[in-house]
């Protein structure tokens, strides 16, 4: 679960071995606790928090007060190029939105996105590191001494 507040730009360029991460990838990017003001932070936040979450407490920009402390995605369909990607925003490990997405492979875009632009933001570095994931056998296969 990402926080809902962050907007992830790139991936971390360490090649090492992670545990199943909210957004597939560690990500660099952006706090938009205030949407007035983006604020970019170092590294530990972004790994600690940002990348994982449930902030609330433990980050002194997140925000007070009502909202949601989480957001996951998971893949629920991927066939012809269309990605069907399941959301839920959390608040005290209880869902408080949710709903589906679809996510064209080939235009590289979602066609439903709405205008929540830190939702956008997501979904689409989760798609990339998905596809990516997606994409390692074959070219591990194709490529054995990579490994």
């Amino acid at each position: 679960m990402a926080c809902p507040y962050f907007y992830p730009q790139k991936r971390f360029a360490d090649k090492g071995k992670h545990p199943r991460l909210p957004l597939g990838d560690p990500y660099e990017g952006l706090c938009m606790a205030d949407p007035m003001r983006s604020w970019r932070p170092e590294e530990s936040v972004l790994r600690e928090s940002c990348n994982l979450g449930y902030a609330r407490g433990k980050c002194e920009r997140f925000p007070a007060g009502a909202g949601p402390d989480a957001i996951r995605f998971s893949v629920t369909g991927d066939q012809n190029g269309l990605l069907k990607i399941f959301y839920v925003s959390e608040q005290n490990h209880k869902a408080v939105e949710y709903g589906t997405l679809e996510y064209s492979v080939e235009e590289g875009k979602l066609l439903n996105a709405g205008t929540n632009e830190l939702l956008h933001g997501q979904v689409q570095a989760y798609v990339e590191s998905y596809l990516r994931r997606q994409r390692e056998p074959e070219e591990l296969a194709k490529n054995p001494h990579r490994r």
